[in-house]
């Protein structure tokens, strides 16, 4: 059952729940359905483990263990096991930081770079059919909402 599906069947009922409320429970629920298809499409590795992967690539440097999990906003433990999986599947690098021997970085390798090339099409195809009928406005209010809610959530605690 997708979202639209569960909020219009008479399983659930949504009366007098405040908006916000409501933005969350999506939230949460989109993301489980969409680590459900991310991975079921790619066999080899989980929808966690390719977000770490296109974290990792978007860094300047290799980042760190504990400055890749700031940007996935995940526990460095999670993160760690992550990196550990993907490691002993061949797609990165963990290494000791030649300045400072406390720090690990990550690197992708060149089988990362060349799954991440063979699997570039069909995930731009499913980006494509997912934002389809979905403006540059609308996604831009998106992420300012969501990014607004984290500034909130972070001054709250």
């Amino acid at each position: 059952m997708n979202i639209k599906e569960v909020i219009n069947s008479n399983k659930v009922d949504f009366t007098g729940i405040e908006l916000s409320y409501f933005l969350l429970g999506l939230l949460s629920a989109f993301e489980n359905r969409f680590q459900a298809v991310a991975d079921s499409t790619m066999k080899e590795i989980s929808w966690k483990q390719f977000f770490a992967i296109i974290c990792v690539n978007l860094c300047k440097d290799k980042p760190t263990v504990k400055e890749l999990a700031e940007i996935m906003g995940s526990s460095h433990q999670n993160v760690k096991q992550i990196l550990l999986k993907l490691e002993n599947k061949g797609f990165v690098d963990i290494t000791v930081d030649e300045n400072d021997k406390r720090k690990q970085r990550i690197e992708l390798t060149e089988y990362c770079r060349d799954f991440c090339a063979k699997n570039n099409e069909m995930s731009a195809n499913i980006m494509k059919k997912m934002f389809e009928g979905i403006s540059d406005e609308q996604l831009q209010m998106t992420i300012q909402t969501i990014i607004q809610m984290e500034d909130n959530l972070k001054r709250q605690f």
